[in-house]
């Protein structure tokens, strides 16, 4: 294996240990076990901390940082965005010309924006419900998205092709990742970044001239 290769090698580890997370939280599942929560005054001392009001449904504090998890979901959809963009950038459609250096000049933003949030959201319900099985699928989304962050800042750094094509697998297999840790927020950013790909196909398709001129 050539040097240039062996970028693969954390990309694989992190995969691996993401897939047995989620696999552990399968089995669990599939054996009727959700965790065991923490007592009733270890439970309401941690709420209180938090401002989460013990008993409540997502109301409170564990309100907020579920949304900033909902969020930081379609930042990561934006980031990817850039994907569809990335060869467009002199297209004929002024349009998909704009959005495109846009996002070329954000997606780092975007990137790092996500994994703080998702940061954030995921301290927060490590410590206030560390009993909730759905701990494990987003570690395993945070494992993905460390690694799309340490590969998308050493792209720059270390020259090779490799490290751009990790850095788009690991983009891909974090989407059913998300699927399996926040569901129905998850499917509908990635379907507005299927949609935004679809669209920029469309405006990008070549002129009737340039079609004829490429025919002759």
């Amino acid at each position: 294996m050539s040097n240039s290769q062996k970028a693969w090698i954390p990309a694989i580890l992190l995969l691996a240990a993401a897939a047995a997370s989620v696999a552990y939280f399968f089995l669990r599942a599939n054996h009727g076990h959700t965790g065991e929560p923490p007592r009733i005054g270890q439970a309401a001392g941690i709420a209180g901390r938090l401002g989460h009001p013990p008993g409540g449904r997502g109301e409170g504090a564990g309100g907020l940082f579920k949304t900033l998890g909902t969020v930081s979901v379609f930042l990561g959809a934006a980031g990817f965005s850039w994907f569809w963009f990335r060869r467009r950038l002199r297209s004929t459609s002024l349009l998909v010309r704009r959005v495109g250096k846009l996002l070329h000049a954000s997606h780092a933003w975007l990137g790092w924006a996500t994994v703080f949030l998702i940061a954030v959201h995921g301290i927060y319900f490590l410590i206030a419900k560390s009993h909730d099985d759905k701990i494990w699928t987003g570690l395993a989304c945070f494992a993905i998205l460390a690694g799309l962050a340490g590969y998308g800042f050493l792209i720059r750094r270390i020259r090779n092709r490799y490290m751009r094509t990790v850095h788009r697998a690991l983009g891909v297999a974090w989407a059913p990742l998300l699927i399996a840790h926040a569901g129905g927020s998850a499917i509908a950013a990635i379907a507005a970044a299927m949609a935004i790909g679809a669209a920029v196909r469309l405006l990008d398709r070549p002129s009737g001239k340039r079609e004829l001129g490429r025919s002759a």
